[in-house]
């Protein structure tokens, strides 16, 4: 097969998920079967895709918790200096 040719795919589906691709194709108002599985596979992977940046916020946010906490020690006695002039 050449490289600029479209691959076609067929799947086969149980009757409650075919069922269930009939059911977004209304709700959602597409065209065809088709289309619910297309944008049913970039939501998946745009909610992969975001839940592996909280994973990596998580990570960054332990990484310096401890310097931050430390940073807020520091600082929390300055915090009503200077209110007493206003």
């Amino acid at each position: 097969m050449k490289p600029h040719t479209v691959r076609k795919s067929s799947f086969t589906l149980s009757a409650a998920e075919h069922a269930q691709v009939l059911r977004l194709r209304r709700q959602l108002k597409a065209r065809s079967n088709t289309e619910v599985i297309r944008r049913s596979l970039r939501l998946l992977e745009e909610s992969i895709s975001r839940e592996a940046l909280r994973r990596q916020f998580r990570e960054a946010s332990a990484r310096v918790r401890s310097s931050t906490v430390e940073a807020m020690r520091e600082l929390d006695p300055l915090i009503g200096e200077g209110l007493e002039d206003v």
